[in-house]
Parts: structure tokens; sequence; C-alpha cells
């Protein structure tokens, strides 16, 4: 994952470059570059999760184990153990998520304090770096992500299995609610910071900069935007799931309710694995697109294609620092609450 996340995001090989080639032809030619770099990358991050959650499994399954009724359980604790082992590096990923937002503060301060230019270079290096830092950790939490939903669905089905007494089969228009879900979510989580930055620009063009009143607009808006996403985040899987138990009530289908909601959580994860990975390895090859120009690379500041790579980045912002991260809590989140709800569905 880590070496994927690089290669797409750090401007020191062939895409992220190529993607700041396409800045000289205009804003909309560094847009639509931009979005497919972001769709090729999610290809290789997929085939090295189905490649790790097949290997996990089957490594365990040759294990033998069983649980009390006979039925063989090494195959979940095999990938178990995988998921485990991933989360046991959470502190190295943790100091690299870090670097990055240091490294971008400094740069601030420096504008601000109107520190010499040879000053700013540095700071727009370290930068540069932490952004590749801060896409590689992003990368191991959709890893992660999908390594523990696969744990929690498989629990979920096997919780609802116990309870049913019989099999469960998934039906499809549960599955279309899940993925309809993620794309909601990731479009209200992007218009949230639209919406903000116009407070702050309004705000702007009223008085003299004055950088407390810009912290409270942004802190207090992002607070305020953030309810709607959440609340559709952990009231969709237990609307969907009570909605279908009444309607399977009254069409002579008790477990209707438990089997939507299993498509629901199915189809959700999948694509929220594949638009995170999306959002993020996009926003991060805008940002480090634009610090590639910045080093003097096509024109270097000021220059028409460093213009364009600036409007990529702004598209890339809320992309790599909002929906993406925000869809890693979802999948997870989604996951834990059909599982806990699971009983109530039947």
């Amino acid at each position: 994952f880590v070496w994927i996340t690089k290669y797409y995001t750090d401007y020191k090989h062939e895409p992220v470059r190529t993607l700041a080639l396409s800045s000289s032809t205009g804003h909309g030619t560094n847009i639509i570059a931009g979005v497919s770099l972001g769709l090729e990358s999610t290809a290789l991050p997929v085939l090295v999760i189905s490649v790790s959650i097949i290997s996990a499994f089957w490594l365990g399954h040759t294990s033998g184990l069983v649980d009390e009724t006979g039925s063989p359980t090494g195959g979940l604790f095999g990938t178990a153990v995988a998921t485990m082992g991933m989360l046991s590096t959470a502190a190295y990923i943790l100091t690299m998520d870090m670097f990055g937002p240091i490294a971008d503060n400094a740069g601030g301060i420096v504008e601000m304090s109107q520190q010499p230019e040879s000053v700013r270079e540095i700071t727009d290096v370290l930068d540069a770096v932490g952004n590749t830092t801060k896409a590689t950790t992003k990368g191991f939490a959709i890893g992660s992500a999908a390594l523990a939903s696969f744990l929690l669905f498989s629990a979920y089905m096997d919780e609802v299995s116990s309870f049913a007494r019989e099999p469960l089969k998934q039906v499809f228009i549960g599955g279309l609610l899940g993925s309809m879900l993620i794309f909601l979510f990731s479009a209200w989580a992007c218009a949230a910071v639209g919406r903000t930055a116009q407070e702050v620009v309004k705000e702007d063009y009223k008085e003299k900069p004055d950088y407390g009143r810009c912290v409270a607009i942004v802190a207090s808006a992002s607070l305020r935007e953030m309810i709607k996403p959440g609340a559709l985040a952990i009231a969709s899987p237990i609307v969907v799931g009570f909605l279908f138990r009444v309607l399977g009530h009254y069409t002579g289908h008790p477990l209707l309710g438990a089997k939507v909601v299993a498509a629901l959580l199915m189809f959700a994860t999948v694509s929220g694995i594949l638009m995170a990975l999306f959002l993020n390895t996009a926003g991060g090859a805008w940002d480090n697109a634009k610090k590639f120009i910045e080093t003097g690379a096509l024109g270097g500041k000021g220059s028409e294609s460093h213009k364009a790579a600036v409007t990529g980045d702004t598209v890339g912002d809320p992309f790599k620092d909002t929906a993406g991260p925000s869809l890693h809590v979802l999948i997870k989140m989604l996951a834990t609450i059909t599982l806990v709800m699971a009983p109530v569905f039947l």
C-alpha cells in the first residue's frame, strides 16, 4: 500500500508529473487528468486487498480450527490475525500522518511572517513530502478498514444466521441503497466544504483579515455541516432494516430486513473502499502536482500552469481531507451498527 500510494502521489514519479504537465493546457485538462489518475489508482490497491484477504483466509483455513458445532473457523481467524498484524504498525502510521500537518502549518507560519523566499522553498519541499505521507497513511487506513469490515460482515452474517436458523442470502436492492449511501455521503461532505469556504470569503470581504474570526467560522461550520452526513450514516442501516422488516412481514418474507441490510453493508463496503481510494489519491496527486510546478517546473509560480494546478488543488482538498478520510470511518461504523442491530432486523 505504501509503495502504490507513493507512486501515485509523489511528484518524483510519472503519474503526478503527467498531471502537472496537463496543467500547461488549462484548468479543464488538469481536472480531467486528476480524475483519471484517481480512478486508475483504485486498481492496484484493490488487487492487493483481494490477495491479502484470500491469502489470510486460506492460511487460516489450513489450520483446521473449528467452533463448538464443528464448523470451520480457521479462515476467519487467519483474517483476524492479518488485520491485527496490519494494525500493529499503527504507531508508525500515525507518526507519518502527523508529519504532513506539521510541515503544512510551518509553511503557513513562514508565509504569514513574511520570511525570505529561500525559507519558503524549504518548507515547500517538506510540505510535498507531507502530502505523500498523508496519502500513504490514508491508503493504510483503507486497507485496514477493508480487512476489519470483512470480519464484521462475516460476524453479522453468522449472528443473523444463528438467530434465523437458516442461511442468509443477499438482496439486490439493498446493494443499490448501500452504494447510493457512499456517493450521497461523499457529496454532502464535499458540499459542506464549499459552503464553509463561502462563509469565510463573505466574512473576508466585510472587514480586515481577522484570523481568530476565520478559525471560529470554520470550526463551528465544520461541526454543524457534519450533522447531516453523520445522521445519514447512522440512520440509513437502521431505517432500511426496519422498513424491509415490516415489508417482509406483510409479504411473507420474515428475513427480508436482515437480508437487505446485509446487501447494503456489503455493497457500501465495496463502494466505500473504491471511492475512498479515488478521493484520497486524486486529492494528493493534485496537491503535489502544484508543488512540483512551484519548484520551478513548467514556468513555476505565477505561470498559467501554476494557476491551473491551484484549481486542481482546490478541488482536491475536500477530496483528500474531508470526504476520503470520512469514508474509512463510515465503512467501519456501518458494519458495527448492523452487527449490533442485527437481532432487531429479524
